[in-house]
C-alpha cells in the first residue's frame, strides 16, 4: 500500500520521534514550557545527543522527502508560484500548524539541554523556519509546483506564534490544535450522469485513512484553543478547560474549482456543490495541565495535545448556515 503524507506533517512525525523519547528523562519536558530562565545550564551530553539527532534526522528525512515526493516530477529552474486561492486557504492554516507544532516540541527539546529559555527560543524557531523551509525551496525547483511565498508566510505565523506566547508568557495559553474525521462523500446527479464524488476523493485524498486523516481538507479542522484558568486565573474553573475556535472547508473538490476530467468525462460541479468555508466554537482540554506522576501518561498526554479532543461545537458557515454538532471529531 502507497501511503503519501503531506511534507509538512512528517517533519513533525520526524520531530516527535527525536523529542518525545525525551520525556522518560529525569527532566519532563512538559515542564519546560512553563519555566523561565535567563541562565544557561546546559548539559553537553543531552545538547549532542539532541542535535546529533537533529542533524541526522535532518538528512535523512530530506532525502526522504525528496524521493518520496519530488523525484517523479521533472525538475526546472528554481521558479515562484502564486498558490494563496488554493483549497480555499485550508492547506495555508496546515502550514501554520506544522510550524508551530514542530517549533513547540523543537523549543521543549532545546529546553531539556539546559539552555536558557531565550536561547532555547531563537534556536527553535530558526530550525523550525529551516525545515520548513526546505520544503518550499524543494517545491521551487518542481515543474509541479513552486516556491510560494504564501506557504513560507504561513510557516512564520505559525513559528511567531509560538515564539510570541513564550516571549511575552512563558507558556502556551493559546494551543494550535487539529482534528480530522474519515469522512464519505454521496453521489451526486447532474442530469441523468451519476458523479461519484467518492471517486474523485480517493483521487484527491487518497484511499488510505492515513491519507485521508492528513489530507482531506473537507474533513478537517484547524483549532485556536485558549485557556480559560491563564486569562481569567481568578475564576474557578479547572486548570484543563479550554475554549476552541475552529476553522474549516467544505465541499471542496479541486484546488481553485470543483471542476476535473474522470474517464474522459469534463465534471463541473461549480453549480451544484458551492465551497464554502465553517467557523467552529467549541470546548477543549489542555493536556498537560493533567498532573500525573506516570511518565508514560505524561508522553501520551503531551502527543494527544497537538489534536482537539470530540466535543459539542456550534458550527457557522458561509452558506449563511448556523448548525450545532453534539460531537465534532
Amino acid at each position: 500500500m502507497n501511503i503519501q503524507i503531506p511534507a509538512r506533517y512528517v517533519l513533525i512525525l520526524l520531530t516527535y520521534l527525536m523529542v518525545l523519547p525525551l520525556y522518560n528523562q529525569s527532566s519532563p519536558l512538559p515542564n519546560a514550557l512553563n519555566q523561565n530562565n535567563a541562565i544557561d545550564t546546559v548539559n553537553k551530553k543531552r545538547l549532542n545527543l539532541l542535535v546529533g539527532s537533529a542533524a541526522a534526522i535532518y538528512t535523512s528525512g530530506s532525502i526522504a522527502l525528496y524521493h518520496a515526493w519530488y523525484r517523479d516530477y521533472d525538475q526546472d529552474s528554481f521558479h515562484f508560484f502564486n498558490d494563496s486561492g488554493e483549497w480555499l486557504q485550508m492547506d495555508k492554516m496546515g502550514h501554520v500548524y506544522s510550524a508551530y507544532q514542530q517549533t513547540r516540541l523543537s523549543y521543549a527539546g532545546l529546553r531539556w539541554t539546559g539552555l536558557s529559555s531565550d536561547k532555547s527560543l531563537l534556536y527553535a524557531s530558526i530550525s523550525s523556519g529551516v525545515a520548513q523551509t526546505t520544503i518550499e525551496v524543494m517545491d521551487g525547483f518542481s515543474s509541479e509546483w513552486g516556491f510560494s511565498w504564501y506557504d513560507f508566510g504561513a510557516n512564520i505565523v505559525g513559528i511567531g506564534g509560538f515564539a510570541f506566547q513564550q516571549k511575552c508568557w512563558q507558556e502556551q495559553r493559546i494551543l494550535m490544535k487539529y482534528s480530522s474525521r474519515i469522512k464519505s462523500y454521496d453521489d451526486v446527479r447532474q442530469g441523468e450522469t451519476v458523479i461519484s464524488i467518492e471517486d474523485r476523493a480517493d483521487a484527491l485524498f487518497g484511499r488510505s485513512w492515513p491519507e485521508r486523516l492528513l489530507k482531506d481538507y473537507n474533513a478537517q479542522t484547524i483549532w485556536l484553543s485558549a485557556n480559560v484558568k491563564s486569562f481569567m486565573p481568578k475564576y474557578s474553573v479547572p486548570d484543563w478547560l479550554n475554549v476552541a475556535v475552529g476553522f474549516g472547508v467544505e465541499q471542496v473538490y479541486g484546488g481553485y474549482q470543483n471542476r476535473w476530467e474522470q474517464a474522459g468525462q469534463n465534471i463541473d460541479l461549480t453549480e451544484n456543490l458551492q465551497r464554502y468555508y465553517q467557523l467552529y466554537i467549541s470546548l477543549d482540554m489542555d493536556l498537560s495541565k493533567i498532573e500525573t506522576d506516570s511518565k508514560f501518561l505524561r508522553t501520551t498526554l503531551e502527543i494527544l495535545n497537538a489534536i482537539k479532543v470530540p466535543f459539542g461545537a456550534i458550527e457557522v458557515n458561509t452558506l449563511g448556515q448556523v448548525k450545532l454538532h453534539l460531537i465534532h471529531f
